[in-house]
């Protein structure tokens, strides 16, 4: 990996749109299978029977700890932790001076134990991480009382995992659940950790949805991860238990209405010293047909995606004057884009037709860059960006997750620019193509009701 830094990065560039968009975020494999039956069954059975997948390698871990630990999250974070206490969980957001979202993960109190003796975990992609471990180091310089302790992704890392992580998602989880524990499925609350045992092995739950059905992610020390996945397929085998690879896996944020990677708004002054802290390599690229030299375009405040209700004002963070404003003028939401059938057939179509094609549409995901940012158009005007975009075999839709201004309504029909022009140089982007345009209509997020109203009210 370089070690230019961002800021020296931006400024050969020319500017932080210029040089994400034509960095290379290398296509990457974990020691998870791509598909174990094939990708479409797999999607359908988590909303049809129950699924497995296995979350252990493809997300960053930054363990936590330190008498000083919860001040100084607090004073990054609008979370409240006024309630926060071992056992619980909850989706750690970070703004920008400006009010403009950092980054996004999950953060796990856990009592001091054996195997996480920091007590506190942050894990999900690196971009909310990186930033939380810059202002470790800046208190420990300034003599607080904190600790990390990063544990990359198995891409990155040499060895396996502190954690094995299996999500159990499905219609029919609960009736594999009541097998496994031979009773009742213990009574958690939404992003809630128990104690629990599988096959005589220690674990633990959070109550939590993935793939927009409720059920568990359990965890524990990875040495007992073979004998409590053996487990949890035995168990499953009667109800049609599908292990999910990493295809079908990809697409499931389209369904639980999860962002995974939002941009991160880190361009601006608040934030220099931290641009020559991180290494280029570690800010990711940006595909899509989304073209503006000013970054500020590509920027979204957490109202805009979603994450208002992890936002309290019962404490001073970085911030929160600005994000008061947002709060008071929200101008986007988030939603779900379903696109039209035949346009989608038109872009695959035209990778078999004479002349120009359009940008190659890939299934079950369409990515092109760390960040995928393309325009969506109302009447030829700008109203939003388009995430997140895959095809999801259970509703045999392709659809994606967006930010719309506030003001377009559900059943609207929009349109979304599919294609780069300029062409980035990102080997990921097919060099010769053209833009072509995909309707799509607004519809909410999660798209199915089930993961907005059932496992969403358990919390």
């Amino acid at each position: 990996m370089s070690t230019e830094s961002l800021a020296d990065a931006v400024a050969r560039a020319g500017g932080p749109v210029e040089l994400l968009r034509n960095q290379d975020w290398p296509a990457f494999t974990f020691p998870v299978a791509p598909e174990f039956t094939n990708w479409r069954d797999e999607q359908r059975a988590w909303n049809t029977t129950v699924a497995l997948m296995d979350q252990s390698h493809h997300m960053t871990q930054l363990f936590l700890g330190g008498a000083d630990l919860i001040g100084l999250l607090a004073s990054l974070s609008p979370n409240t932790f006024a309630t926060f206490r071992p056992g619980v969980a909850k989706q750690l957001i970070a703004v920008n001076e400006d009010g403009y979202l950092i980054g996004d993960g999950i953060l796990f109190f856990h009592a001091p134990g054996e195997e996480d003796p920091e007590g506190l975990v942050l894990i999900g992609h690196h971009l909310l991480i990186d930033w939380v471990r810059f202002n470790v180091e800046k208190a420990q310089a300034a003599g607080k009382e904190v600790s990390a302790r990063l544990e990359p992704n198995s891409h990155m890392r040499q060895g396996p995992p502190t954690f094995y992580r299996y999500e159990l998602q499905g219609p029919r989880a609960d009736e594999v659940m009541q097998k496994v524990f031979g009773g009742p499925v213990p009574e958690i609350k939404f992003f809630h950790i128990g104690n629990v045992e599988i096959a005589g092995r220690p674990v633990r739950a959070l109550r939590h949805g993935m793939a927009g059905q409720p059920g568990f992610e359990f965890y524990g020390p990875w040495e007992d991860n073979e004998t409590v996945l053996a487990a949890l397929m035995d168990a499953g085998e009667e109800f049609g238990i599908r292990r999910v690879g990493a295809k079908a896996y990809s697409a499931s944020p389209l369904e639980s209405g999860w962002v995974p990677t939002p941009f991160p708004a880190i361009f601006d002054d608040d934030l220099a010293e931290y641009r020559q802290w991180l290494p280029a390599a570690r800010a990711g690229s940006i595909g899509g047909s989304l073209y503006s030299a000013d970054v500020h375009d590509y920027y979204m405040t957490p109202y805009d995606l979603g994450l208002g209700k992890s936002v309290r004002f019962d404490h001073e963070f970085h911030g929160r004057a600005a994000l008061e404003r947002h709060a008071e003028d929200q101008r986007r939401r988030k939603a779900t884009l379903l696109w039209n059938a035949e346009d989608v057939a038109a872009v695959v179509r035209s990778q078999m037709e004479p002349g120009t094609p359009g940008k190659f549409l890939d299934f079950p995901k369409a990515r092109y860059g760390l960040f995928q940012m393309d325009e969506v158009l109302r009447d030829g005007k700008r109203v939003g960006i388009s995430t997140d975009a895959g095809y999801v075999a259970f509703d045999q839709l392709y659809m994606s997750l967006a930010t719309v201004d506030a003001e377009v309504p559900y059943g609207t029909e929009v349109e979304v620019v599919w294609g780069e022009d300029p062409v980035s140089r990102k080997a990921a982007v097919d060099a010769v193509h053209r833009q072509m345009r995909i309707r799509a209509t607004v519809a909410p997020a999660p798209y199915h009701e089930l993961a907005r109203t059932v496992y969403r009210a358990d919390g």
